[in-house]
């Protein structure tokens, strides 16, 4: 019995949120080519780390330009068939906070749609089982930076510095 191994892949992807006053955290959602909703990911660039693709794959499928990192989330894995190769795929998930800015999806890259949503709205609209436990850790994570008194909507220039 032949049993071939399956491809690694590696990639990293953000999960975006954003404090809206008197009514609490919002999480942007992306449409792609097939309807599908999830999260801005991408594959690892050479030298590149899973943060640093996170932030520029989440800016770039997004437009959103000023993404504070807030921290990793998890990894999750995955197994599929592409063209005839068994691929088993890995993507380190980070969360970010857009202060500012309106989302623009990245057309060219099959990105249809953004949009911003509650926690469970977002954790109804996702089309994977994996992406919720992400989100649901990613909103865990929220309430800990909002409940600390970081992980607000002001942008970082406009925080104060203790002396």
């Amino acid at each position: 019995m032949n049993k071939r191994r399956a491809e690694l892949e590696v990639s990293a992807g953000g999960i975006v949120f954003r404090q809206v006053p008197a009514q609490g955290a919002r999480f942007l959602l992306i449409r792609d080519s097939y309807d599908n909703w999830g999260f801005p990911k991408g594959h690892l660039e050479d030298g590149e780390s899973p943060a640093e693709a996170a932030q520029r794959e989440t800016a770039e499928e997004t437009g959103l330009g000023e993404l504070v990192m807030r921290g990793p989330i998890r990894v999750i894995d995955w197994h599929f068939r592409f063209r005839g190769r068994h691929i088993h795929k890995y993507c380190h998930f980070f969360l970010f906070e857009s202060p500012a800015g309106e989302p623009c999806p990245q057309v060219e890259e099959g990105i249809t749609a953004c949009q911003w949503r509650t926690l469970d709205e977002a954790l109804e609209a996702l089309s994977y089982d994996n992406a919720r436990g992400v989100l649901k850790r990613a909103g865990e994570m929220v309430r800990t930076l909002v409940a600390v008194g970081a992980g607000r909507s002001r942008p970082p220039a406009e925080r104060r510095t203790p002396a």
